[in-house]
């Protein structure tokens, strides 16, 4: 049976990576647009834990703890910003949210 390599890892994270800025850049939805940067985030995540486990150095997982910790903080406001523009606006499409541009 053959182990996981850091190819692997690498794999998954640029598909999970690249599932995000698809997210990202396609959807108009704020949720969503929302998940999309999670994935991104995890995405980075798994690189981290990946070379950490492959150069046995234990920084890439502290940084994916802190990384973890800012997602948590990051999906907390953007969520309660999300909130509040739909008590505002009655919806949560990007593109009919357009009156901070002026």
């Amino acid at each position: 049976m053959e182990s996981l390599t850091l190819q692997h890892f690498l794999t998954l994270s640029a598909v999970l990576f690249s599932l995000g800025v698809f997210g990202v850049m396609t959807r108009r939805n704020t949720v969503v647009v929302l998940m999309g940067i999670e994935l991104i985030l995890n995405a980075a995540n798994i690189n981290l834990v990946a070379f950490s486990r492959f150069n046995s150095n234990l920084d890439g997982q502290m940084m994916a703890i802190f990384i973890i910790l800012l997602a948590a903080a990051e999906a907390a406001i953007a969520l309660a910003i999300i909130l509040n523009v739909y008590a505002n606006y009655r919806t949560v499409n990007l593109d009919e949210i357009d009156q901070l541009k002026e």
